[in-house]
């Protein structure tokens, strides 16, 4: 519990959620429009709207109870727990059509209390703006001085509005006429309306569904009384509004419900109070509304989406009340009540609610289905498939609503989704994102596991041996290069020394070989491990690093740069080679550290020596030359012979495993006696040069070492290369 906010100054159930919740929901669309829905639709579809309402709701406030039990709930309601689910991203693109779609709910109540009173007193029209201007001015002052206040008028709001509806009822029992039952029952649409008009024109009145949620920073105990005034409020209002359609649709008929915006009046037995439950029904969803907003901006600009906003996160006096976006609230509530029209503000406003409700199923079903250990909601009675219902179920009536207002909301989501991204904010608190990609690769790793492999999906998975690989970034950048697009690339780091000495620092060495990844910008992972000897590091990493199938194939290292280092090269070499694991050692001669990104100029040339080591030399080649810095460098497939009369058949070779390998290249058949002199001669210019090779056998170590520093001899970059097999060119 903060400080500066009390617990004594919090609201309960029945203040801080049912009531709110019930008084936006029994509000001006039932006093002055379900009157228009039922004429027009008729009551069975009048029926079918509410139903179809009450469901939407029900969904989302089965899911809106669910994500309310498994988190502290703080101030910001839906907007809160869709940012904290769903990301950054989502959170601050809900959190501006969120707080706009209750913002100008203040106008449709303030516009739907000024029509009435009009009405009720018989008032010119041209009295309209300035009414309404004074009711949203009172409405402002009420939630300025405090949400105390405002939530102690609603109880009578509350009683009045009940009154109201004994008097309807009261009334209505006298007039039972079941013929006209008979005849209402089917819809009289006129010119331009439909059933999803009328759905459109209803909706708005369940949307109080939020008034207890919007509250949440100033409730006692969110996680509990979010769910239970909240289905209470639904199942209440929703037995009233079913009552209301079939007693409409009894008492009067259907060209009376739809010209006369009082009807309800006209049906009680003491009118006044109908007339009192208008007013009260509209300014309570009015103060509602305007005490909602303006949390909803603050906790949004609290958590610094947009910089520009952090302006309106400042709370006033002890309880933090949000004074700063209560103004803005009440601007825009003012600009919109300038338009006048609710029937015109209605269906926007639904279409933001419907977003918003969308988003919350949506936030809902990802954190069941994706079974995140911290997703432990006391709520037990949603299902993942109820709210991914609730979630199609949005999205289906927005468009069968109005699909031009529902691509354009979707639109706006999607923009500023875009630009939260673009401007790569970072939220402070964790979110789901992490947890939808564990699972999703959980599943895939598993499913992976079970495949069977068949070489042509063969894929570069390289752990470079790189060691400080800020000492020769180019091992890692080549890794890079090779597995961009394509495989996955490891960093490994060997740390010498005793595992205790070392233990705590090993998290350190891991953190910096990150951040050379970030810097380098880097597609890789760092993997760090102590041992007491080198040898026994590479043994570890190359047995355990990785998992299932995303274990390393290709171990990617850097040639010894003199012989006294050829033994353990070799005993390496040998080791990767039996743990079945391709190699490519990397033998620069003066690599430029400061200009490791640099691609040289010239070829990539191949020495093919056959498919042992050359399909994989052929395809690494293929894998350099796709990334677009090297796209300039053609790869040259080249072959050594002995004599003029092989040379056409060599080339023939070379053109047909190029053919069926589907990799471009040119083909060279060079008549040489001698190998290395061909190798250097020919390749002297080329970007980088990939030979083969086969371990040395022990206590050979030191002749190999020469006998491939021959091939290599002057060549400034070489890979050599021993396949271990797993992959063919045909695939």
């Amino acid at each position: 519990m903060a400080q500066d906010e009390p617990a004594d100054s919090k609201f309960g159930t029945f203040g801080g959620v049912f009531t709110p919740c019930t008084l936006t929901i029994l509000g001006v669309i039932m006093f002055l429009r379900f009157g228009q829905v039922v004429g027009q639709s008729g009551v069975l579809f009048a029926l079918l709207i509410v139903a179809a309402s009450k469901l939407i709701t029900t969904f989302t406030t089965l899911s809106l109870s669910a994500i309310a039990t498994n988190t502290r709930v703080k101030g910001g309601g839906a907007y809160y727990l869709i940012s904290r689910s769903l990301g950054v991203e989502f959170g601050g693109a809900i959190g501006v059509v969120f707080y706009l779609a209750q913002a100008i709910s203040v106008a449709m109540y303030v516009i739907g209390f000024t029509e009435a009173f009009l009405m009720t007193y018989n008032l010119s029209a041209d009295h309209f703006i300035a009414i309404a201007t004074v009711v949203n001015i009172g409405t402002f002052i009420c939630v300025y001085i405090g949400a105390s206040w405002a939530i102690k008028v609603q109880y009578f709001i509350l009683a009045a509005l009940a009154l109201s509806l004994v008097s309807f009822f009261a009334g209505a029992i006298p007039d039972i006429n079941l013929e006209l039952l008979q005849t209402n029952l089917q819809p009289h649409f006129e010119s331009g309306e439909s059933l999803f008009t009328m759905f459109a024109l209803f909706f708005p009145a369940v949307t109080g569904i939020m008034a207890g949620a919007n509250m949440s920073g100033d409730l006692k105990r969110p996680s509990q009384s979010i769910p239970t005034g909240t289905l209470w409020a639904v199942l209440v209002t929703g037995l009233i509004y079913m009552t209301l359609a079939l007693v409409l649709g009894t008492v009067r008929s259907h060209d009376e419900l739809i010209n006369n915006n009082l009807i309800m009046k006209d049906i009680a037995v003491w009118p006044a109070l109908i007339t009192v439950g208008v007013f009260a029904a509209t300014l309570s969803s009015a103060l509602g509304s305007m005490m909602g907003a303006p949390r909803i901006l603050q906790a949004f600009s609290k958590d610094e989406i947009f910089h520009s906003l952090r302006f309106f996160g400042a709370g006033s006096g002890a309880t933090r009340e949000p004074r700063r976006a209560t103004v803005v609230t009440f601007v825009i509530a003012q600009l919109c009540i300038l338009l006048g029209d609710l029937n015109a503000i209605a269906p926007i406003i639904t279409m933001f609610f419907m977003i918003t409700y969308g988003l919350l199923n949506l936030a809902t079903f990802y954190e069941a289905v994706t079974h995140n250990p911290s997703y432990r909601p006391t709520f037990k009675y949603c299902h993942w498939s109820v709210s991914l219902a609730g979630t199609l179920g949005c999205l289906a009536v927005m468009f069968l609503m109005n699909w031009v207002w529902a691509t354009i909301s979707i639109l706006m989501i999607a923009g500023l989704h875009w630009y939260i991204r673009f401007r790569e904010i970072e939220s402070r608190w964790g979110d789901l994102n992490s947890g939808v990609i564990f699972e999703r690769s959980r599943q895939n790793l598993l499913r992976l596991e079970q495949e069977v492999y068949h070489p042509k999906n063969w894929r570069p998975i390289i752990l470079a041996l790189s060691g400080t690989a800020w000492t020769r970034p180019h091992l890692a950048i080549y890794g890079h290069w090779l597995t961009s697009g394509h495989g996955i690339l490891s960093l490994g780091h060997i740390v010498t020394g005793n595992i205790e000495d070392y233990a705590e620092r090993r998290a350190k060495f891991e953190e910096t070989l990150r951040n050379f990844i970030n810097d380098e910008e880097l597609l890789a992972f760092p993997a760090v491990v102590i041992s007491p000897y080198i040898s026994d590091g590479i043994e570890a990493l190359v047995q355990c690093h990785g998992i299932g199938g995303l274990r390393p194939n290709t171990i990617l290292l850097g040639w010894p740069g003199d012989e006294q280092k050829s033994e353990t090269f070799g005993a390496t070499v040998r080791l990767v080679s039996r743990l079945g694991r391709s190699v490519i050692a990397v033998r620069f001669l003066d690599a430029d550290v400061d200009n490791a990104w640099d691609v040289p100029h010239g070829t990539i040339d191949v020495w093919w020596r056959g498919k042992k080591n050359g399909s994989l030399m052929l395809l690494l080649a293929h894998l350099l030359h796709q990334n677009p810095e090297w796209r300039g460098n053609p790869i040259r497939m080249l072959r050594s012979v002995s004599t003029e009369t092989g040379r056409e058949d060599v080339i023939n070779h070379i053109e047909e495993q190029s053919a069926m390998a589907r990799i471009s290249v040119e083909p060279i058949a060079i008549v040489s006696e001698n190998a290395e002199t061909a190798i250097q001669h020919h390749s002297r210019n080329a970007a980088i040069v990939i030979l083969g090779f086969e371990p040395p056998e022990e206590g050979k170590e030191a002749e190999f070492f020469n006998h491939m520093e021959t091939f290599a001899g002057n060549l400034p970059r070489v890979l050599f290369v021993n396949s271990a097999g797993g992959m063919e060119l045909e695939s």
